[in-house]
Parts: structure tokens; C-alpha cells; sequence
């Protein structure tokens, strides 16, 4: 209750501080209007009127009303209109709250849309002015489409070239928390939804390297599960599991953590009497040698991150690990990084995608990438996302 409490004031300062701002603009339009009529002659007050609109009189608190059920590109097509409303739709205020109203409601972010953390976590005192009206256009899902669509010709190059070259399909290494923590299993419904994503062949080869299965058993890792994009475009998805499947069930039952096996933790053989010492140093992780060897056949990642409201989470730690899996020694380091933010079922509580790529640190790294809210249940948000990669790798 006081976290909802301390949200609703949060949102309170912020639209009285925008009420404000709008009310001080409003001011000044008018005092300049009655100045500009003063000046002018009857027929220049005939040809071009300044005095404000019966709109323009309403109060600031009905206009901060109409103005927030506007889209971005109407609010760009309403400050076209007069001086005033171009003021008021420029208002850095005004697109900071937009920014922060809407940003837990999208359900994707790229390398190029992520809001800086510092733009969010500014104070309403801070005087500083930010273009908060670009970094909403940038970060908008519905802006990066018309980004997409802005270069048709080279698309459509683009797929003519890759149809005169023989396709293999391509390899995407999965894993993550998300694959192991949640209620509801990931794979398991990725397996069983035909109808959305049918399976195009079950594994036939094998990676070499000792490891274990879905249901913890040794085996030597699996070249992996194929399905089909839209009934057409084949890919094949790797999934490496940290632990076995009793040890995460019993981690789901006793809600402890398990001991992750895809990554060594470098300096791990420190003594017990210095393990407070080394507390305060910054971790790194290597990835076992038989998860190298997969690593580097592979065309791009697929992290499925827990994106639980309810449960604590490690991302320094998640962290660290991605950049073990993604190291540019074990492969070219243009290869895409998907990023699911799953839950289990679509009315769990969710970590807004925004988010967890800042708890991430996705903005500092130099490959492409993409978060994009998924739920495990209806796979809500997976087949958007898989999309993205498969564009990545140039199979779209």
C-alpha cells in the first residue's frame, strides 16, 4: 500500500508541476497577444487574429486533459496550428511526463529507442532542460515502425540477394533465468503450440560436450529443436540449461537459488577467510568449455530473463553472465542478442521491458539488440521478437 501511495504522489507533483508550467506559458502568450494587438493596425488584426481562441481559454487542467489523449504525431500536428500551442507541445515538462506515463506500457525497446537512465531519473526541481520530446519519439514503438518502413527499396534488395543464395537455418542459442524460475515453462509451450509455432524437426545431431537434458539426464548437448516462422522460415533454437530438471523443480518447490553450471565464476578458488575481501570486487564469469564450443555456432542469442515483479532478481549478476555468453572471442560480435522479458502468464505483475534493459546495462553493448515482453503462458510478445532476430540474421 505505501508503494502505491508513494506512486500516486509521484504522479501528483508531476502534473501539478506540468499544470504550472502550462498555466505561466499561458500567461505570456496572452500578455504577448494583447501587446502584438496593440501594436498592429485594424486591418493586420482583420488579416492575422492574436487573441487567444475559446479553446486557448480553457483551463490549464482541461487542456493537460485533451492534450494526453492525443497521440505523438497528433500533438506535432496540433503545435502547427499557432504560437501557443507550438509553445505548449514543446514543453519539456509536458513530454516528460508522456515519457514517463507510457514507457512501462511498451512492449519493446532497441539499442537505438532506450530512454537514457538519466532522463528518467532527473528531479522535478532540476532546472536542466532535456529534448524529453525526441527521446519519446525515439524510444516509441510506433515511431521505430515508420523508421522500418522508411526504406523499402533496400529491403526488398536485400531479400532478392539472400534468395539466390542457399539458406541454412539459422542456430540461436537460448538461456537465462527465465528458462528455469518461472511457473510456466517456456519450452514446454513452445513445443506445444502448433498453431502458433510449428515444429519443423526434433533433434537428429549433437554438439560435443557432456551436459543434460530437459529431463536431467547426462547427454551430450542437443543440436537443438527447429520450428517454422509463419509456416516458412525454419530456425533452430539451442537451449542450454544451467541445472538439471529435478534440481529446478525442487528450486521452484523450496524457492532457493541452484547452483548455475553454464558459468564458472572467475576466482572462484578463493579461500573462505577471503571471501569477505573479495566481496567488494567486481565479478566475471566464463562459460564451461562445452557451452564455447556451441557458442560458436551459433547466429544470435536468445536471453529469457524473469521479469517478475514478485521476485528478487541478480541482474549484476545476470549481467555479467550474458557477457560471457556474447564474448567476442567465441564468435563475430554482430550477432544479435534477443532479450525476452518473460512471465508466466499474462496477469502476473510484470518489470516493464525499459527497465530490466537498464537493470541489464543492454545500452553498453555494441551489438544489436532487442527486449521485448513475452509471457510463457500464450507466448505473447515470443513470435515478435523472433521476428526481430530472424530479420537480424537476414532469414526475413
Amino acid at each position: 500500500m505505501a508503494e502505491g501511495e508513494d506512486v500516486g504522489n509521484e504522479w501528483s507533483r508531476i502534473e501539478n508541476a506540468i499544470v504550472t508550467s502550462l498555466r505561466h506559458l499561458r500567461d505570456r502568450y496572452l500578455r504577448s497577444s494583447r501587446r502584438l494587438v496593440e501594436e498592429k493596425t485594424p486591418l493586420e488584426v482583420e488579416s492575422e487574429p492574436t487573441e487567444a481562441t475559446p479553446l486557448q481559454r480553457l483551463p490549464v487542467e482541461v487542456q493537460l486533459y485533451i492534450v494526453a489523449l492525443l497521440s505523438p504525431w497528433d500533438l506535432c500536428r496540433l503545435g502547427c496550428v499557432n504560437r501557443y500551442w507550438n509553445a505548449m507541445v514543446r514543453d519539456p515538462l509536458l513530454w516528460r511526463y508522456f515519457l514517463l506515463r507510457d514507457l512501462p506500457h511498451w512492449n519493446s525497446v532497441d539499442r537505438l529507442s532506450l530512454p537514457h537512465a538519466a532522463l528518467l531519473g532527473k528531479p522535478l526541481t532540476d532546472s536542466t532542460e532535456h529534448d524529453y520530446m525526441t527521446a519519446y519519439l525515439r524510444s516509441s514503438p510506433e515511431s521505430r515502425k515508420h523508421w522500418k518502413w522508411s526504406h523499402p527499396v533496400y529491403n526488398s534488395v536485400t531479400s532478392f540477394f539472400y534468395s539466390l543464395v542457399p539458406q541454412v537455418e539459422p542456430r540461436f542459442a537460448m538461456f537465462g533465468p527465465g528458462l528455469e524460475q518461472l511457473d510456466t515453462s517456456l519450452v514446454t509451450k513452445m513445443m506445444n503450440s502448433p498453431r502458433l509455432l510449428p515444429l519443423a524437426s526434433l533433434p537428429q545431431r549433437q554438439v560435443d560436450g557432456a551436459f543434460s537434458d530437459t529431463s536431467g539426464c547426462p547427454n551430450r548437448i542437443g543440436s537443438g529443436i527447429s520450428f517454422l516462422f509463419n509456416n516458412e522460415y525454419k530456425f533452430n533454437i539451442l537451449t542450454l540449461y544451467s541445472t538439471t530438471w529435478k534440481e529446478r523443480e525442487c528450486a521452484r518447490i523450496e524457492e532457493n537459488e541452484v547452483v548455475n553450471k553454464l558459468f564458472v565464476q572467475q576466482g572462484a578458488h578463493v579461500a573462505q577467510g577471503d571471501a569477505e575481501s573479495a566481496q567488494g570486487q567486481r565479478a566475471s564469469y566464463s562459460i564451461i568449455p562445452q557451452v564455447q564450443r556451441a557458442c560458436r555456432l551459433v547466429d544470435g542469442f536468445i536471453y529469457v530473463a524473469n521479469a517478475e515483479a514478485k521476485r528478487r532478481h541478480e541482474r549484476e549478476q545476470e549481467q555479467l553472465q550474458i557477457q560471457a555468453m556474447i564474448d567476442p572471442a567465441l564468435g563475430s560480435s554482430s550477432r544479435p542478442l534477443l532479450v525476452l522479458c518473460c512471465i508466466s502468464q499474462p496477469d502476473v505483475h510484470r518489470i516493464p521491458c525499459v527497465y530490466v534493459s537498464h537493470q541489464l546495462q543492454l545500452g553498453q553493448l555494441d551489438r544489436p539488440w532487442l527486449a521485448h515482453d513475452t509471457d510463457a503462458q500464450s507466448l505473447g510478445g515470443f513470435l515478435e521478437g523472433i521476428g526481430w532476430i530472424l530479420r537480424e540474421v537476414g532469414r526475413l
